[in-house]
């Protein structure tokens, strides 16, 4: 087998690679260097390619993916306390109007369902 051949790796290796990828993409690495990288996490996180039935039943680890976030915790602390505040203030207001709709969203489908036990029960009493 050639050197960088994924036939070895499962579908799902390859879809976790590819979302990694897009992800490094995303934050401005470049496209050699994202899949490299990408590559790296998937061989770390499931101990390389793993075709299915190839009697290798090793257990993965989120170690790799859950390293980022500590990464980006030291990064954030090197911004200025009025930036860090500024994204915390956002994220609270994102999170109070998605609270909203969907407490309004859950509120007419209880208001649906209790209308709907009520029209069996008046028509069970008649």
């Amino acid at each position: 087998m050639p050197r960088g051949d994924k036939s070895s790796y499962t579908d799902k290796q390859k879809r976790q690679a590819e979302h990694i990828e897009e992800g490094y993409k995303k934050r401005g690495v470049p496209t050699d260097e994202a899949e490299a990288r990408a590559w790296a996490t998937v061989n770390k996180s499931s101990g390389g390619g793993k075709q299915s039935g190839s009697g290798r039943g090793r257990k993965t680890s989120n170690a790799p993916a859950k390293k980022g976030g500590r990464k980006g915790g030291a990064a954030s602390a090197r911004r200025p306390a009025a930036a860090r505040s500024a994204s915390a203030k956002k994220a609270a207001r994102t999170r109070a109007s998605s609270s909203r709709k969907s407490s309004s969203k859950s509120s007419k489908t209880s208001k649906s369902s209790s209308r709907s036990s009520s029209k069996s029960s008046r028509r069970r009493s008649k």
